[in-house]
């Protein structure tokens, strides 16, 4: 089997493996992109994506997390691959095509990119929640584990911005262990498709601080939909305005709420690292050899 060529991109340390099957037959399953996501034994990335052609805009996007689980938006990595096919088009703007609906992408010059990340959705059911609540204020608390008596944070919002999301406002994030705290949220019962984490601090007129945990990824330098997420949820609590500046560990994305049509705007910097090949049946024996070593079977693999 010839090797595969990919390209390694990334928005604020938010970084992808990025593959193009326009010119091929080329696809992936989760254990593949698992296989390629792994930091140790793969390439190493958040989110793998795929491009693809489609009649509907100038590129399809198919995403998947480190965990070899398909979702249907990134912020980020939209933006990057907008970037890329400007670039090959020699055009500003062009029309990304995800599983989330065709996205509008401009150049913004100086290595910006803003992608319009389409309508927010705020209804229960659209977020989805597994039960009907309100979801400004979701009532869902997170406890310390091992002792169920200490409430470490809770009163969530909950938003999708093409993908749900769950974002705690709290006093002091940069002290919230989000490796801790992530998995049980991203996996409570109240998610039925599991959910992105995030906690913020509004401190100023335009300023948010964040930090996430990614479904399916866990802790990132950045997430381009949760920067929405957080400004959308500020906003709903009447903490700001409808544009500001999202600070994530990786540095700030620009987020702009548009009441005409209720779209939410993403705006931030990409590059491009290196680019190279694989062999994916080698990244493949790899993943099964340590299955075998710590006793996984492969069936666990995309779980």
């Amino acid at each position: 089997m010839a090797e595969t060529p990919f390209l390694k991109m990334h928005g604020l340390g938010n970084d992808f493996v990025v593959l193009d099957g326009r010119q091929t037959d080329l696809d992936l399953d989760p254990f593949e992109a698992k296989a390629i996501a792994d930091r140790h034994l793969g390439i190493g990335a958040d989110q793998v994506v795929l491009l693809k052609n489609t009649a509907n805009a100038d590129v399809f996007m198919q995403i998947f997390n480190a965990d070899g689980t398909e979702v249907s938006a990134c912020g980020n990595a939209s933006r990057c691959i907008s970037s890329l096919v400007m670039k090959e088009k020699g055009r500003d703007h062009i029309k990304l095509e995800t599983k989330a609906g065709v996205l509008d992408a401009f150049d913004g010059g100086d290595g910006m990119v803003t992608v319009d990340m389409g309508p927010v959705r705020t209804d229960w059911r659209e977020i989805p929640l597994s039960e009907e609540r309100d979801t400004l204020h979701l009532g869902f608390q997170v406890a310390q584990p091992g002792d169920a008596g200490k409430v470490l944070m809770g009163d969530p919002v909950g938003v999708n911005v093409g993908n749900p999301h769950c974002v705690f406002i709290v006093g002091q994030p940069e002290v919230v262990n989000m490796a801790q705290i992530g998995p049980i949220v991203e996996n409570s019962p109240l998610f039925p498709e599991r959910t992105n984490v995030s906690v913020i601090q509004v401190v100023g007129e335009d300023t948010i601080l964040a930090k996430v945990w990614e479904r399916g990824t866990g802790v990132t330098q950045a997430c381009g939909s949760a920067a929405c997420a957080a400004l959308v949820a500020a906003h709903r609590r009447g903490m700001i305005g409808r544009s500001g500046i999202v600070v994530l560990p990786g540095g700030p994305l620009g987020v702009l709420w548009r009441e005409s049509d209720n779209h939410v705007l993403l705006t931030g910097p990409v590059a491009t690292v290196f680019k190279g090949s694989f062999d994916i049946r080698r990244l493949l024996m790899a993943q099964i050899e340590r299955m075998r070593t710590i006793g996984e079977g492969p069936q666990a693999a995309g779980a």
